[in-house]
């Protein structure tokens, strides 16, 4: 999961580029990186680590500029902590092309091939996103062919690119003499949204992950770029929009309103507090018909993606809510930390208890979602050493039991607690009284009903069914050898049993 920036400004971007970073700062503090353009001449900085500590003033007084692009990433392909690839990426030919990319490609063997053999490019990291630069610049070659693009050139490069490149993918690019071009793949995996500003001067745009980062830069959110559609803006200020995939489809992900986006953006048309909201009202509705949680004295949040839900999970149970962990601001967070140690020795240090909203009661622990397990665990054991008499757990998400390809870092089944593990199995390796968790079917048919035009979600790792064909029993295994792992068997079967329930 990665955070993108594009702008096409009056005055120069580069403060702006790096405040819209800070706000994106949750979607990446792997790396992070800016570029800006200024008279067909690029000046770029990046490197590992966060916006804060890559960024000095002498790097912002060297980006030149009234255009850029912005990247923080967190890694989910290529090499941890490889500063070789921090975003963005550039290619020299044709024209000189930067690109940042959030998401993930699945067929990226076929891709390196073609790109060797057929395209004759060389590739000099195992990043995904360098990948797909390159098929871009090669397909904007093809229309160009020596000549000058023209808007309807760099729209039908993207639709090249929707034909080779399967996975997610939300991309922003610069290029040198032309303007600024922003795709989002023909599912709308990953979220992208732009807006404007008028200024004296003229219309100003920018292009973001998500639309806080228009919030607090004072540019008025216009909508999502769509699913497989493309958006260009020439340096001048004028907007172009094309549908560059021939069979479209609105399915964003599901994670992205569950944990990783910020309660005030709006994504596809929804508002991913009120989905929270209604995650936790769902969740009462469930705990009422299975019962057993009556004796229940207060809720609880793992703060502080869960407080929506919980808030609204105690409403509708008539229980009290209670704050009963403290945050350590200063400590990343551990979902997206790049080893298991790392994240176990992590969650002593981010929350503290408070231990008299523990001590004599039945407590209820609301969480986004269970993945790994590990800060599950470790909480479950700071409620007991306070002194609560029962621990409850509910997950605000259904059971993350499969592997997610799509740009999420949860890639092998051996990583998640749920993985061939019935909710009982779930509730003994976390240490608690009880566990509910979130049904699917509920929570997709909630958020459905709450904006029409979205066609589904993506949310295979709850369902083990993926969007793109590629992703087979065969793919799973050579992607856990790629990442010198344990065997993957266990997802294996448990696609198996979905792909033969779907036939």
């Amino acid at each position: 999961m990665c955070g993108i920036l594009g702008v096409v400004a009056r005055t120069p971007v580069n403060q702006l580029l790096y405040d819209g970073l800070q706000v994106l700062q949750h979607r990446g503090q792997d790396a992070a990186g800016i570029c800006t353009v200024d008279d067909s001449v690029f000046h770029m900085h990046k490197g590992p680590g966060l916006v804060r500590d890559v960024f000095r003033t002498r790097d912002m007084r060297n980006l030149h500029g009234c255009s850029g692009i912005a990247h923080v990433r967190y890694p989910t392909a290529g090499s941890a902590m490889n500063p070789a690839e921090a975003q963005p990426f550039y290619v020299n030919s044709p024209f000189g092309i930067v690109l940042a990319h959030n998401g993930n490609l699945t067929n990226t063997a076929e891709l390196k091939e073609e790109l060797f053999r057929q395209d004759l490019r060389h590739l000099n990291t195992n990043s995904d996103s360098e990948l797909l630069l390159n098929v871009l610049a090669h397909e904007l070659a093809a229309q160009a062919r020596g000549a000058e693009l023209d808007v309807e050139g760099i729209f039908a490069a993207v639709a090249a690119v929707h034909r080779r490149c399967r996975g997610a993918y939300a991309v922003v690019a610069l290029i040198a003499g032309y303007g600024l071009l922003a795709f989002r793949d023909p599912y709308g995996v990953r979220p992208l949204v732009y807006g404007s500003n008028m200024t004296d001067d003229g219309p100003e745009f920018l292009v973001a992950s998500e639309s806080v980062a228009l919030d607090t830069l004072g540019f008025s959110l216009v909508r999502d770029i769509n699913a497989g559609e493309a958006l260009f803006i020439d340096f001048g200020g004028s907007l172009y929009t094309r549908q560059c995939s021939e069979t479209p489809a609105r399915l964003p992900c599901l994670f992205e309103f569950v944990y990783f986006a910020r309660p005030d953006s709006v994504i596809d048309g929804l508002s991913v507090y009120q989905t929270r909201l209604a995650m936790g009202e769902q969740l009462a509705r469930k705990m009422r018909d299975i019962g057993g949680f009556e004796d229940v004295d207060v809720v609880i949040p793992i703060p502080d993606s869960s407080r929506p839900s919980a808030m609204e999970l105690a409403k509708h149970l008539g229980v009290d809510y209670r704050e009963g962990f403290v945050k350590n601001r200063y400590i990343g967070r551990t979902f997206i930390m790049p080893g298991q140690a790392s994240r176990k020795k992590s969650v002593r240090q981010k929350l503290n208890a408070i231990a008299s909203e523990f001590e004599g009661k039945n407590v209820l622990i609301v969480d986004d979602s269970i993945v790994r397990g590990t800060t599950s665990r470790e909480i479950v054991q700071m409620a007991r050493d306070s002194g609560a008499q029962k621990v409850y757990f509910a997950s605000a998400a259904p059971p993350v039991r499969y592997p997610n390809v799509y740009g999420i870092d949860m890639p092998t089944s051996s990583e998640l607690i749920a993985s061939g593990r019935t909710d009982a199995q779930i509730a003994a390796e976390i240490g608690v009284d009880r566990l509910v968790y979130q049904d699917i079917d509920a929570l997709m048919r909630m958020l459905g009903e709450a904006n029409q035009q979205i066609d589904g979600f993506e949310a295979s790792c709850f369902t083990g069914c993926y969007l793109t064909g590629e992703i087979t029993p065969d793919y799973l295994d050579a992607l856990q050898a790629s990442r010198g792992d344990a065997s993957v068997r266990a997802a294996q079967r448990q696609l198996d049993l979905t792909l033969a329930e779907s036939d």
